[in-house]
């Protein structure tokens, strides 16, 4: 086999080295256009996982990187004048240049041919000529570019600028300082790479760039090599002092914009694409160059495993995409958290601690509880202050896990911050709720949440979304819904919560198992909107809502509070999310009226805030109301974080107690980016910027699916409560089942007396018996590893 590598990073290398290694007949040249002494950059940082792989793969470079190493377990928060350690991470880095010598030599020692200072030929001819061609020509690959219309890029600048930078400050630990200059907030990451300096990453949001005089350097083009040494001295004028006097080293260093990219697919007839012109992944997570190295340990691999190039070349990207796929989601929200950084800067030090460690979301409590206990206990018990002081309560209960800590929404006493979501069943007779509802609703009282939500219960029969949709517009509903409401109040302690809504444009369709949102194929009953647009092409346009109709509608959503009251629900939620009426007045895709229900978002918000006033007027005063938003509509032209954060205040200055932040749903052709807790971002921008300032709860929900992530969802500050969906589905006793997981007994997951004899997890097997003593003398608990890197100490 001939193999051609376009690009002599390490990425590039090392795959020449391990194919090479696997197979010495190969014949494998590398075209590198840099000197073989360049490089850009200063250091990269390995997780324990690569390095692994890395070992396992060719034992020759790893033992030969390992000489070069600097490990450290700490990251140290610089934040408000504070210091937070957390302990336990484990990190080895080592310079760029040191590495790219060491897979040079091995390169050499193997045979593979490496050209520095040369262009790579033409790829067709190269694709011609050799059985295999590797792109690893990094961000701004020319062969990506060749070939766009097979790879299929897209490319996604973030809002922020960073330059990288060294220094001859040695840290002994990664670094997060939070500047806080005349011009806003400024972030630095460092970390060691070796005896004699580190790697010192300056990053601000682009505004705060502009104010601080950066721009000026943006009109002017600096050559490969060259460093924006005006900035250089800015930057040193701003922040310098946290080097303590040391230098600061420049290497290609001027500002950028962190470009994520993707495409469609890797491979073109045998020429492929690896390492960053494949994919990038924001800095903030690793480095590039161990994303690189993996995928050419896995090409490696496919290539020895598979009969020919092209299965190989299936196999590999059937391998490696989904794990970058993973990577760049955990990525986007570390890229996105930095970008949103000066929401978080009035947060106490503890907590901003715990929020900056798990924003990728891939690190989180319990993870945290296995590398650095002591680190969670003291969140624990900062948590326990802080709620208790901030609800006013007499007692802090350090031992609770955050979920189980009670909250007061108004006047109302939730014992525990789990929320069962409101889903809808599709299981009413003409309206009526059924016993299925006392059913389901009920068991999931019994099961430990401290709220539970129904369904979308709609105010009128034309305001259904499916003919299996309930309502509580008659006097048997409302004593049908009583009936639920006194089983969860005379057999647990759960509150209970109606959720009011309408469907608007997206009612008159079928039962979600026969069809989500397809229309009914005698019509039904008629649909309305704000504006004639449809759902879908393949739904039918709405009619234009008059005044007098929105009038009538405001008025059932008023008798319908008032009848939820009279059944007994102890919160009411009003739905305006997710496409429903209320929702399509907010969003600009589907309300383009001209009177004073459209246009700007002042005016949309119109008819969603008359409802809610009427209904709020209607609603008993000690009892709390929610509001339900969809914060993006995940569509060009729709609402996104910003008209969220707008909405939600309008709503808070009206006298909302609490806002449920949800997504999308608005429109047909939406483009959600899907992930575990994809819309918190959204609840936690909208808490950061508005929930202490007007005392309002938000609620997160979607993809919350294991109490791990609830626990993290709360300490980090993202929500007050969460709202768990499918799991309870899953499991009607989830939240029981969470405290039996966590070793929590307490008045926050109290067990029916019906079942208290099942509270402790069951035994699964003879794994879990007591084993037996199999060392002599005992290993001393070594505690949270708390290692530096002091070379030489």
């Amino acid at each position: 086999m001939r193999i051609a590598v376009v690009g002599g990073g390490p990425g590039g290398l090392y795959f020449a080295a391990l194919a090479k290694a696997l197979d010495p007949s190969t014949e494998i040249r590398v075209w590198e256009r840099n000197a073989a002494e360049d490089t850009f950059g200063f250091g990269v940082v390995f997780s324990d996982e690569t390095l692994g792989g890395i070992e396992h793969a060719d034992p020759v470079i790893y033992a030969r990187m390992a000489q070069h190493f600097a490990r450290w377990d700490d990251i140290d928060i610089h934040y408000r004048g504070t210091l937070t350690t957390v302990g336990g991470q484990g990190f080895a880095a080592m310079s760029r240049k040191t590495l790219l010598q060491l897979l040079q030599e091995r390169c050499a020692e193997l045979g593979v041919e490496v050209s520095f200072r040369s262009q790579a030929p033409d790829v067709d001819s190269l694709s011609l000529d050799y059985d295999l061609v590797l792109a690893c020509d990094g961000a701004n690959s020319a062969v990506r570019t060749k070939y766009a219309d097979v790879f299929g890029p897209s490319l996604e600048l973030g809002h922020n600028k960073y330059m990288w930078l060294g220094t001859d400050l040695v840290f002994e630990a990664f670094k997060f300082y939070i500047c806080q200059t005349p011009y806003g907030i400024m972030q630095v990451h460092g970390y060691p790479y070796d005896a004699t300096g580190s790697t010192f990453i300056v990053e601000m949001h682009d505004d705060v760039w502009r104010r601080a005089g950066f721009a000026e350097s943006a009109s002017t083009v600096f050559p490969p090599g060259v460093s924006d040494e005006k900035s250089v001295a800015r930057v040193q004028e701003l922040i310098g002092d946290l080097l303590q006097g040391h230098r600061i080293l420049l290497n290609n260093s001027k500002w950028q914009s962190f470009p994520t990219i993707s495409n469609a697919t890797w491979r073109n007839g045998n020429v492929v694409l690896l390492g960053d012109a494949a994919h990038t992944a924001h800095f903030s997570i690793g480095s590039g160059t161990k994303l690189a190295m993996e995928d050419a340990l896995a090409l490696a691999a496919c290539l020895h495993e598979h009969p020919d190039v092209p299965a190989a070349l299936a196999a590999y990207e059937t391998e490696r995409r989904p794990v970058v796929l993973s990577t760049q989601r955990a990525a986007r929200a570390s890229l996105d958290w930095f970008e949103s950084i000066g929401h978080y800067t009035e947060q106490p030090p503890e907590q901003f601690a715990f929020n900056i460690v798990t924003r990728s979301r891939r690190i989180t409590y319990d993870n945290l509880r296995l590398r650095d206990p002591e680190f969670v206990a003291g969140m624990d018990a900062w948590y326990a202050e802080h709620e208790a002081s901030r609800q006013g309560r007499l007692e802090a209960d350090s031992a609770r896990p955050p979920m189980f800590h009670p909250y007061r929404l108004g006047q109302l006493e939730l014992k525990n911050r789990v929320v069962v979501s409101p889903m809808d069943m599709y299981s009413a007779d003409d309206g009526m709720p059924t016993d299925f509802h006392l059913v389901h609703l009920g068991s999931r009282a019994l099961g430990g949440a401290g709220l539970v939500m129904t369904e979308m219960v709609c105010v009128s029969p034309t305001a259904r979304i499916t003919p299996g949709c309930a309502g509580i517009y008659t006097p048997e509903q409302e004593q049908a819904w009583a009936r639920v409401v006194d089983f969860a109040h005379s057999t647990s302690t759960a509150r209970i919560g109606i959720q009011l809504g309408h469907s608007g444009r997206k009612g008159s369709t079928k039962l979600m198992w026969e069809g989500i949102d397809e229309p009914l194929p005698d019509g039904n009953w008629p649909i309305v909107g704000p504006s004639p647009l449809p759902y879908s092409p393949a739904n039918p346009a709405p009619r234009e809502l008059d005044q007098a109709e929105l009038d009538e509608i405001k008025a059932d959503f008023v008798a319908c509070a008032e009848a939820a009251a009279r059944a007994g629900f102890d919160l009411l939620e009003l739905h305006c999310a997710h496409g429903y009426l209320l929702s399509s007045f907010l969003s600009p895709l589907s309300n383009v009226r001209t009177d004073r229900y459209g246009g700007e978002l002042a005016n949309r918000l119109r008819f969603p805030l008359e409802v809610f006033d009427a209904v709020r007027a209607a609603w008993p005063a000690e009892r709390p109301i929610s509001v339900r938003i969809s914060a993006t509509d995940w569509a060009e032209g729709g609402n996104d974080v910003e008209d969220a954060v707008e909405i939600a205040r309008a709503f808070a200055e009206h006298g909302t107690d609490a806002i449920h932040v949800s997504t999308g749903q608005v429109v047909k052709d939406e483009k959600p980016a899907y992930g575990r807790s994809y819309q918190t971002p959204y609840a936690d921008r909208i808490r950061n910027d508005l929930g202490q300032r007007y005392g309002v709860a938000v609620i997160a929900v979607g993809a919350i699916s294991s109490y791990d992530d609830v626990n993290s969802v709360l300490l980090a500050g993202r929500a007050d409560l969460v709202a768990v969906g499918r799991p309870h589905l899953y499991d009607p006793h989830w939240t029981l089942h969470a405290a039996a997981e966590q070793d929590y007994q307490g008045d926050g997951a109290d067990w029916p007396v019906q079942y208290r004899a099942g509270r402790r997890k069951p035994p699964t097997g003879r794994t879990d018996g007591p084993r037996p003593r199999l060392t002599l003398l005992r290993e001393p608990d070594p505690g949270t590893r708390h290692a530096r890197w002091r070379p030489g100490g």
